[in-house]
């Protein structure tokens, strides 16, 4: 599939090292060694620490008890749990919970707030009279979601099991639903009456009532709406309920006296998420992304009262007299209907400062590191050894330099970006669409001056792509399935030809089509792939792919490194590199690499050496590594440190 929509302004773009020493002439054919052992540290690094790679304050989740305003950190250790005072401004209790990587579901019984933490499912209990905060239970590995029943009973909904469970806080007794629907993973939204558990599930949408007393169940979503990923957000006062699907950006209004027969609701402008709803009496409160828009639903019209800044995320909405009040990611932003205006606070300023979190992606350019993490990209300046944040709506899961500019591939929406290298004129480009969501890898391609782009689908959905944003005249390709029955997981390039790695796992919510995953070369000037190969058995994902001398290096999930002829896709070489994915970069000196506990050297005769150890590196997904622009150096994550090695040989 193709799509060549508008997009950039020309530029010239330069040459760089790298992408110099990417396209180097001459193949080497090499045979297959057996696998290296690792040799101890070689050489001697001078390793420099440059303090937190990112630091954030993020949230996903709010609550109002009382007249304070609850939120809790998200992909920061330990989480910090702040109560927000609307009259004052300021977070005037904060402390932090001894497990869990962040939340997205909070409710309140009374005083008491409840909150469902990830990585693991704890539950905790927090007295807001006095802080206090206990550990009540555990709901597996991650909890989506979580509501108060009016028996005073806490129900969740659970991932990767997509269960609802109910815990009682007069007895500490738990129950179990099990799965919503058997064989979908997710219960992304939940609420409940005297009767009835609403389960919100995913990545094949359905709406399950399940009686509470007996755990029978039925899907209440009419069947017209199978075809969506999530009912991802639900509210219910009195016998009103709400319901979003995405990605279509609808809601559905119900009578829960009798569900067959919903109201729709469809938000204008191409909005495709809701992530926030509250009923207040007859009006009911929902904001969309990725406008960031604010509307209220009364008497059977849909009325936009505006957007606090482009591509907001509500976390939660409040109403209290007059005034209309969100919690946003990073922000909590009062609506004065009367002028139409949004005024904010910055939960940072307020009193819930930034800490350390797990970063996304990294690069360097001459004057600056960039590491992209939640809501921002954190500056690092060379010169100053100063730290700046540039806020960005969504996280960057790919950052590119090319010539004077950085470009960055966005989560969620799969969304493109343009800044500065300093941070500065950061604007969207545009957004790939074709159901994509997730960037997963980029490269530049300085023959054809095209960013290129991969891509992993939408949650349930099939075929990531390649995507060619031409640089030169603004438009933009989208390759779809070139990789076939995979997401696309890594592209490097080489004189017009793409190198692109699958993985098997389409999307989350998906399981796999093939046994393994594939390597494919893609001729950028033909729109025509030149050969596939799945040169690993059973490697389910290629999680890099670096052409150096001549050579494709492929990296697998698994700890794995293959080699490959570019120009017939023929395995020349293998080598074992660790136990888990490896991240792939190239200096002067040589092929380095990391795995997030080490990095390591890569010689022509495939032997592993390990350059600098004990890395323990805390990132979000896959290992991070780059060298700075002219090569010397080599920047990568230790702990949450960013650091800097210099020296190589």
């Amino acid at each position: 599939m193709r799509t060549v929509p508008g997009g950039l302004v020309d530029k010239r773009i330069a040459r760089g090292l790298i992408a110099a020493l990417v396209i180097c002439a001459g193949l080497v054919s090499v045979s297959a060694p057996a696998t290296a052992s690792v040799p101890e540290v070689t050489g001697s690094p001078t390793v420099t620490n440059l303090g937190p790679a990112s630091a954030v304050t993020s949230t996903s989740v709010a609550e109002q008890v009382g007249d304070r305003i609850w939120t809790i950190t998200s992909g920061v250790s330990p989480v910090q749990v702040g109560a927000f005072d609307p009259a004052t401004k300021t977070v005037d209790r904060k402390f932090s919970l001894p497990t869990g990587a962040g939340a997205w579901a909070m409710t309140h019984i009374g005083t008491d707030l409840y909150v469902g933490l990830y990585t693991p499912g704890d539950v905790y209990r927090i007295d807001t009279t006095t802080g206090a905060a206990t550990k009540v239970t555990q709901f597996g590995s991650f909890i989506w979601s979580i509501a108060a029943t009016p028996d005073g009973k806490i129900v969740a909904g659970t991932y990767p099991d997509g269960a609802v469970h109910e815990y009682d806080p007069a007895t500490g007794a738990t129950r179990s639903y099990g799965a919503a629907v058997a064989g979908e993973q997710y219960v992304r939204s939940i609420a409940a009456d005297a009767t009835t558990i609403y389960a919100g599930v995913g990545t094949k949408a359905h709406l399950i009532a399940i009686d509470r007393a007996t755990g029978d169940r039925r899907d209440v979503l009419p069947a017209k709406y199978a075809d969506r990923t999530f009912v991802a957000t639900l509210a219910l006062d009195g016998t009103k309920l709400a319901a979003s699907l995405s990605p279509t950006g609808t809601m559905l209004v119900y009578d829960t006296t009798d569900l067959s027969n919903p109201v729709e609701v469809q938000t204008p402008g191409g909005d495709q998420y809701i992530t926030a709803i509250t009923i207040v009496g007859a009006d009911i409160y929902l904001g969309t992304r990725p406008s960031g828009t604010l509307y209220r639903y009364r008497d059977s019209t849909l009325t936009r009262l505006g957007s606090p800044y482009d591509g907001a995320y509500f976390n939660r909405i409040f109403v209290d007299g007059s005034t209309i009040r969100a919690e946003l990611t990073s922000q909590v932003v009062d609506f004065d209907e009367a002028t139409g205006e949004f005024t904010g606070t910055d939960l940072g300023q307020a009193g819930l400062p930034p800490a350390p979190e797990q970063a996304m992606a990294i690069t360097a350019t001459p004057t600056s590191v960039l590491v992209s993490g939640k809501a921002g990209i954190q500056v690092h300046d060379l010169a100053t050894g100063a730290s700046t944040r540039t806020f960005l709506p969504g996280e960057a899961k790919t950052l590119t330099p090319i010539g004077r500019d950085i470009y960055l591939g966005v989560y969620t929406l799969a969304r493109l970006w343009q800044m500065k290298p300093d941070g500065s004129d950061l604007h969207e480009l545009g957004q790939i669409g074709n159901e994509q969501t997730r960037p997963t890898d980029a490269a530049y391609d300085a023959r054809s001056r095209s960013w290129l782009i991969s891509t992993e689908p939408d949650y349930g959905r099939y075929d990531g792509t390649l995507v060619e944003q031409h640089l030169s005249t603004g438009q933009r390709e989208v390759h779809r399935g070139v990789v076939p029955q995979q997401s696309v997981r890594s592209v490097t390039t080489a004189d017009g030809i793409a190198y692109l790695g699958g993985a098997t796992r389409n999307s989350l919510g998906t399981d796999p089509i093939l046994p393994e995953a594939t390597v494919v070369a893609y001729d950028l000037r033909s729109n025509k792939v030149l050969w596939t190969t799945a040169p690993l058995p059973k490697a389910q994902s290629y999680s890099d792919l670096v052409v150096y001398r001549g050579r494709l290096y492929a990296t697998t999930d698994d700890g794995r490194l293959a080699v490959l002829d570019p120009r017939t896709g023929k395995l020349t070489g293998t080598a074992a590199i660790g136990t888990g994915q490896s991240r792939l970069t190239i200096a002067r000196s040589g092929l380095y690499g990391t795995d997030n506990k080490r990095v390591f050297k890569i010689t022509p005769d495939l032997t592993i050496t390990t350059v600098v150890d004990n890395l323990g590196a805390e990132i979000y997904s896959y290992p991070l590594i780059t060298t700075s622009h002219n090569g010397d150096a080599l920047y990568t994550i230790k702990g949450r440190d960013l650091i800097r090695i210099g020296g190589l040989r």
